[in-house]
């Protein structure tokens, strides 16, 4: 007879862990420059709470969206990141996992399916991507016509690797190394660095790492970031693609270190020989809400969002978005509480 007492139904997290699938879910949502809505922050403090299971709030969520007409800019914006948010944590929470090119891609699809008409899909066609990292320019992506392939390599060479033996920090290196080179086949035609994000959590739970925590959240944009860096080179200015950024993340995440994760420290300048300007908002490009609310913040660093929207004559969730832009791109930090605290411009 199978002992079928072994085998038990997955049931809902606890608290405690709901509260980090959440954090982690929505922060990396910051990869992209999305932004949640209080909706979505209200249906997952029910699911915190108890109120509510994980499935019924991914249902919510996506039932909110059918009903809610939303303009065209809070329709690039706000509906995805709610949803793939509520999506992560639903997947994040499961105790599933097969380290394999199909559950890789089935990630995206579960993430992005509705969102994107390529969900789940190998693209078919090769890309390049603006990074902010390197001033415009973008790292080389996997052609098209090899990502099927390449895929299966790196996927059988990691399955090769023995970590039998080797240190924390080793393990921690070398899994960098693999999260670095499966970002760089950027399989899908976007998506790319949340689907990574939610595989690598997942593949290294499987080593017996918690790692739904604020490492993740409140770093996302420095991952992604890290990523570009790890894969961009430029010899005849002396630029190298470096793994140093993205193991600092990991060392945070893995081992408890304390590094600084400043997204400005990895930007490079792209101009031989030149002098970076002092102020670092010369060098970054603002789209003009950006700017409104940067002038807005130097005038009043104690204004709310709410505040600064009657000011500027922008929607609040555009300034909420300005916030979080000029948040990763080093212009502005948050001291304090969003209630109490304020912002501080940096030079």
């Amino acid at each position: 007879m199978i002992d079928l007492e072994n085998y038990k139904t997955q049931g809902e997290p606890d608290q405690r862990e709901r509260g980090y699938i959440w954090h982690t879910a929505i922060g990396l949502q910051k990869v992209d420059g999305l932004t949640t809505s209080d909706y979505l922050i209200e249906t997952a403090n029910k699911n915190i709470n108890g109120d509510i299971t994980l499935e019924e709030a991914r249902k919510l969520v996506e039932d909110y969206y059918v009903a809610k007409p939303l303009t065209a800019d809070d329709k690039t914006r706000t509906d995805e990141a709610d949803i793939v948010s509520a999506r992560v944590s639903q997947i994040l929470a499961e105790k599933t996992f097969s380290f394999s090119p199909a559950e890789y891609i089935a990630i995206h699809r579960r993430l992005f399916e509705g969102i994107y008409k390529f969900a789940g899909k190998i693209r078919d066609y090769n890309i390049s991507k603006n990074e902010w990292v390197l001033n415009g320019e973008t790292v080389y992506y996997a052609s098209a016509g090899s990502i099927k392939d390449t895929l299966d390599y790196d996927f059988a060479q990691e399955k090769k690797f023995s970590y039998k033996g080797l240190s924390t920090a080793g393990t921690a290196e070398n899994i960098a190394k693999f999260t670095s080179g499966l970002w760089q086949i950027h399989a899908f035609g976007e998506g790319n660095t949340r689907t990574t994000a939610i595989f690598i959590i997942k593949y290294l739970r499987t080593f017996g790492f918690d790692v739904t925590n604020d490492i993740f959240a409140e770093n996302a944009w420095y991952f992604r970031n890290a990523l570009v860096r790890a894969n961009y080179n430029d010899l005849k200015l002396e630029i190298h693609a470096t793994q140093e950024y993205l193991d600092c993340f990991f060392a945070n995440l893995l081992l408890g270190a304390n590094n600084v994760l400043k997204n400005r420290d990895l930007r490079v300048n792209l101009i031989a020989n030149d002098t970076v300007n002092d102020t670092l908002n010369d060098t970054v490009k603002l789209s003009a809400s950006q700017q409104k609310t940067l002038t807005a913040i130097k005038k009043d660093p104690h204004a709310t969002a709410q505040e600064i929207s009657k000011q500027i004559n922008i929607s609040e969730i555009t300034v909420k978005r300005a916030f979080g832009a000029l948040k990763a791109a080093g212009l502005i930090e948050r001291v304090g509480s969003d209630k109490t605290g304020h912002w501080v411009v940096q030079k």
